[in-house]
């Protein structure tokens, strides 16, 4: 193997991934956990755990000093650092280096390339790859993004320079709005990412998300594991996730993958990488950034392909050659995930962070579920939403959505609100069955119900 032991940076069920992944590798694994998260299962069921600070993730997961010093405590040989937190953190992986630990994922430098969006946008440029149309500097000012929406023509998308997870986007329709998307956008990019630069695309209607899985090693091997489909978002955040894309025939999906794998080649990358692309009406595709870490939806490649990813990162950190070659991957059948949120859909996705009084999992043929609570597990109110998530696979499409229905329909979760009503409201949904969806498509979809929930609510005012 090429570890004895690893710490893993992370919480949740990313964690719990990772864990079970080493275990498989005969790995020994050392989890941290802040003061909030003593009786995560994540701690429970790696074979060392260190606590590295009270709950405020700054002063714990966050906290790269506490961590590198856990990590020399343990005597480990590699970090992973999951997704999030500090994942996409280039000091924190040239940390890890410096101080005698593989971080489980690319160098730094190349970290650092692609999380600045606009030098990640050039970059891609300059590899023939097309991207939006949009700004080739960062936006410093409203007189220069007035002067740059007047170029591209509204609706623009106001994006953060750095960082992801959706923080920050806006989208103006027009100049008279533009100037206040401007001003959140740099205000949620400064508290999220410690920057308020910007930069701004041609807002594509009608779009759909749709990003490639790449594996490659140090020795220039690279090979895609296909594509994902992240067309179902609310408000930037993806919701549910499929393989293969049901807007992706053989011929452009070749053109994808090739654009993903000659990116991931042209910047010497290494380890696993996800290469994201928009995807318009008229089936062009544009790169819009790359994420140098695992995905939350990593599980629905795995399911179709067979291969597991984060085995694969560990032995690709290792040093070793990677041991398939595309011909090997042949991916079978669909797979769909949906992520599971504490958030209460009736009252605007509210978080609901609680005590877990019943959690009872689905199972069956097909079916995965990816988590991390339990019966009597009250969830912290420090950290993310999403309890876990449930992975469905089948040989057909309409098999999956079967098989998701049915898992999610068996999920007994109480003490708590959850997204598990709204996800089977989705699954109904004739576009989403129909496989005809973009972006836009979950805001649609609740701002057609609004009438109805401002009768009822009335109507409940009355009694």
């Amino acid at each position: 193997m090429p570890f004895r032991k690893i710490l893993i940076a992370n919480r949740g069920e990313i964690a719990l991934r990772i864990i079970r992944a080493c275990r498989q590798m005969g790995i020994k694994t050392v989890a941290v956990y802040s003061e909030a998260d003593v009786t995560s299962r994540h701690v429970a069921e790696a074979d060392e755990a260190y606590c590295v600070g009270p709950a405020p993730a700054a002063d714990s997961y966050l906290n790269i000093h506490r961590i590198l010093a856990m990590a020399m405590v343990a005597h480990v040989d590699a970090i992973h650092p999951g997704y999030g937190f500090l994942s996409e953190n280039a000091n924190f992986a040239t940390a890890c280096m410096k101080y005698g630990f593989k971080f489980i994922g690319p160098a730094g430098a190349v970290i650092e390339l692609m999380g600045k969006k606009v030098a990640a946008r050039q970059t891609a440029v300059a590899l023939g790859i097309p991207v939006v149309p949009g700004s080739s500097v960062p936006v410093r000012n409203i007189k220069e993004a007035v002067r740059t929406a007047r170029e591209l023509g509204y609706p623009v998308l106001i994006k953060p320079s750095a960082g992801g997870g959706g923080r920050g986007l806006r989208v103006a329709r027009s100049e008279y709005e533009l100037k206040d998307c401007l001003a959140s956008s740099q205000r949620e990019a400064s508290l999220s990412f410690a920057t308020a630069g910007i930069f701004m695309e041609k807002y594509l209607e009608k779009a759909r998300h749709v990003e490639v899985q790449i594996l490659a090693d140090q020795y220039g091997n690279v090979v895609h594991l296909g594509e994902r489909d992240c067309t179902v978002q609310r408000r930037h955040q993806k919701l549910i996730e499929e393989s293969p894309s049901p807007a992706v025939d053989q011929k452009l999906r070749e053109r994808m993958v090739t654009a993903a794998t000659r990116l991931a080649a042209g910047i010497g990358y290494t380890n696993a990488g996800t290469v994201e692309f928009v995807l318009d009406h008229e089936g062009n595709f544009y790169f819009i950034e790359m994420n140098t870490r695992i995905q939350v939806e990593h599980p629905v490649t795995e399911m179709v392909t067979g291969i597991d990813l984060i085995q694969q990162q560990i032995r690709i950190a290792g040093g070793e050659k990677l041991n398939i070659t595309q011909a090997d991957i042949i991916p079978k059948g669909w797979a769909l995930e949906c992520r599971i949120n504490a958030e209460d859909p009736e009252r605007n996705f509210l978080p609901c962070p609680g005590t877990i009084t019943l959690y009872q999992k689905p199972g069956g043929e097909g079916i995965r579920v990816d988590d991390y609570v339990y019966s009597g597990y009250t969830l912290p109110h420090f950290y993310d939403s999403m309890l876990g998530k449930v992975i469905a696979w089948g040989n057909t499409r309409q098999e999956a959505i079967n098989r998701m229905k049915k898992a999610l329909g068996e999920f007994n979760i109480y003490g708590i609100k959850t997204t598990l009503p709204f996800h089977q409201k989705i699954l109904s949904h004739p576009a989403f069955c129909q496989g005809q969806v973009f972006t836009t498509f979950v805001q649609e979809m609740l701002e057609s119900e609004q009438p109805y929930r401002l009768l009822a609510a009335g109507l409940q005012a009355v009694k």
